[in-house]
């Protein structure tokens, strides 16, 4: 069970308490640091997939944890962002991704009750949304400056684009399986 994709996840759960502590620490350089310790978990994120597949290191622990852990890390990081900008025009965008991260782990979990889950397996789409959210969010964190800001947010608008794309093709592969009568 503790291969190093399984650790490197365990490692991202607990960088989700560490990453809200720094950024609310008083101190000009305390969002540097939550952004540094976000994109810590990107990056263990993308390399715990990497060294599963390339090793055949998989687990069921690591298929419950791995995505509880995007999850959790994305939905807080968001959460202060909205809470930092509180405005509606990161709000929007930022409450969907949350919901439709609800939605479509409901969906897949739903879908592997039934046996179909290959419907709603994780598709490139999904990762492109994901790698502009990370980055927009990072950004959104870091605010060194008003480039990184204007860039950070439209990023976050291409990745809310992504997300009601990626949100509907997941319903739409699904929609044959949801829309049966009982």
């Amino acid at each position: 069970m503790w291969n190093i994709p399984n650790v490197l996840t365990s490692f991202r759960i607990i960088l989700i308490p560490v990453f809200l502590i720094i950024y609310y620490l008083p101190g000009q350089d305390a969002h540097f640091w939550a952004a540094f310790v976000f994109a810590i978990a990107g990056i263990t994120d993308a390399l715990d997939g990497w060294v599963a597949r390339k090793f055949n290191q998989f687990t069921k622990f690591g298929a419950f944890l791995d995505p509880v852990a995007d999850k959790v890390m994305v939905a807080a990081s968001l959460v202060v962002v909205v809470e930092h900008y509180a405005s509606w025009w990161i709000s929007i965008p930022a409450l969907t991704m949350i919901s439709r991260e609800l939605v479509i782990s409901a969906l897949r979990e739903w879908m592997a009750q039934i046996g179909r889950q290959e419907q709603v397996k994780v598709s490139n789409l999904g990762k492109f949304k994901t790698i502009a959210q990370m980055v927009a969010i990072g950004g959104l964190i870091w605010e060194a400056n008003t480039f990184v800001i204007v860039t950070a947010t439209i990023l976050l608008y291409a990745a809310f684009v992504l997300t009601l794309w990626s949100m509907w093709e997941y319903l739409r592969a699904a929609w044959s399986d949801l829309s049966q009568v009982d």
